[in-house]
């Protein structure tokens, strides 16, 4: 959701209709060998002593300030209510990912230690009413957008966090690495792996009723902001239609004042109309980054659908799994395969809001479908991971998720749960955020 170049851009040269099109599809798919992986990890900055308390401003500032001195290989950015976030450069391997990010967040740590916050893994605050860090034009105008359809757009903005994984978006011929299959299993993989790591069923203090809360809110503030395309086009054609047919969030402006957001204005239609003034190339690349489906075509593929993960590194799971069912093309042909039949479940309607992607995001693994496809798919990723170079470390890593969660057909929302029930007062709060994964649930 951030995006450090959110100030106005140069550019006065007009696009038509015809043009921001060509654009789109010259640039959402760079086809090619799956060469890169990235990830993006987000997180919640929590008091270390008690994760309950809000952390005030003025403390957020004086960390971001001393980690802003901090020389780090990733992108660090700071999300709408605080929130931390780690954008790994384009790595050739999955070692090479795992080992930069990992020594960025040790530092980042380091820092934050120092003035008693911490890093949290959930998908959603279980505590915080959300509350905006940021004061830009970029997320007053996003806040005024996403208000005109509930409440669900200001805890997207300021209370959640996730792990996102980037991939290539594959090959131009088909095949299990061909990138309209890519596309096409992302929309029904990305529900089995938001399933498997649902981890945010608890908000103001209180199970929600979905294992990932998260993507409920995602969910509740619209198709048109938060939706997919159809899968009934080829994926440039159908992912150009979205964009040119989504909302425009806002026109920016070059002073000071606040930007404009108009209602029920398409980028397709501001082309025509050329009013409140014409758009620009400019427009149309920022258009895109006020877009936030599961999956989102930007010359790769970045797959936003799982919840950030308890544990230091939690979020090397869902790296690894995704990397490896992706990636491999023996595994790629499994998960093809066992997600395939899901794709009856959508009811021919785009994710995140058809049924598959419901029950996903409230039943979690506990779906008796969900639960067996996730089963195979962790199976191969087990398998193809020792194929892309991964250490022994990150297999045992991926295994004992899957002995903990996959194979008891259970997610970390479950352990948060559990210890819910056990400490409904919120004395239990530090196991919310620290449990690692490999332990037995406490009883």
């Amino acid at each position: 959701m951030s995006d450090p170049s959110s100030g106005c851009a140069p550019s006065r040269t007009a696009v038509t209709e015809a043009e921001a099109e060509a654009l789109i599809r010259g640039i959402c798919f760079k086809t090619g060998p799956p060469r890169r992986i990235g990830v993006e990890v987000e997180w919640l900055v929590h008091e270390s002593r008690d994760p309950r308390l809000p952390v005030s401003r003025e403390r957020l500032e004086a960390a971001y300030a001393a980690l802003r001195e901090v020389p780090l290989r990733s992108a660090l950015t700071v999300e709408p209510g605080g929130q931390l976030e780690l954008s790994s450069p384009p790595a050739a391997s999955l070692t090479e990912c795992l080992t930069t990010v990992s020594a960025d967040l040790d530092a980042v740590r380091a820092v934050l230690g120092r003035d008693g916050l911490t890093l949290a893994g959930m998908g959603h605050d279980p505590w915080q009413i959300p509350r905006r860090f940021l004061r830009q034009p970029r997320y007053d105008a996003m806040e005024t957008a996403l208000d005109r359809t509930g409440a669900a757009g200001r805890f997207m903005m300021c209370t959640s966090a996730s792990v996102q994984v980037c991939v290539d978006a594959g090959y131009e011929e088909p095949g299990p690495l061909g990138h309209v299959r890519r596309w096409w299993m992302a929309h029904l993989l990305g529900a089995v792996l938001m399933a498997a790591f649902a981890n945010s069923p608890v908000s103001a203090g209180r199970p929600t009723g979905w294992l990932s809360t998260r993507q409920l809110r995602w969910a509740q503030i619209g198709a048109g902001r938060a939706g997919a395309p159809a899968l009934d086009a080829d994926p440039r054609t159908a992912w150009a239609r979205h964009v040119l047919d989504a909302p425009v969030m806002c026109v920016r402006r070059d002073d000071d004042g606040p930007w404009e957001v108009p209602e029920n204005l398409s980028f397709r239609h501001w082309t025509r109309r050329r009013a409140p003034r014409a758009p620009t190339q400019d427009d149309l690349d920022y258009h895109v980054t006020t877009l936030f489906p599961p999956v989102r075509p930007r010359g790769h593929l970045e797959l936003r659908m799982m919840d950030a993960q308890p544990g230091e590194d939690g979020w090397t799971v869902p790296l690894a799994v995704t990397a490896a069912l992706f990636d491999d093309p023996e595994a790629a042909e499994t998960a093809y395969r066992t997600v395939k039949p899901l794709a009856e479940r959508t009811g021919g309607l785009a994710a995140p809001h058809n049924p598959l992607w419901r029950d996903a995001a409230r039943d979690g693994p506990a779906d008796p479908e969900l639960r067996e496809a996730a089963a195979v798919c962790f199976a191969a990723a087990l398998a193809a991971l020792p194929r892309l170079g991964a250490a022994t470390a990150l297999v045992d890593r991926v295994a004992a998720f899957h002995d903990r969660y996959v194979a008891r057909g259970r997610c970390p929302a479950d352990d948060v749960l559990d210890t819910w029930r056990a400490h409904p007062d919120g004395s239990g709060a530090p196991l919310f955020t620290t449990h690692p994964h490999g332990k037995d649930t406490p009883s």
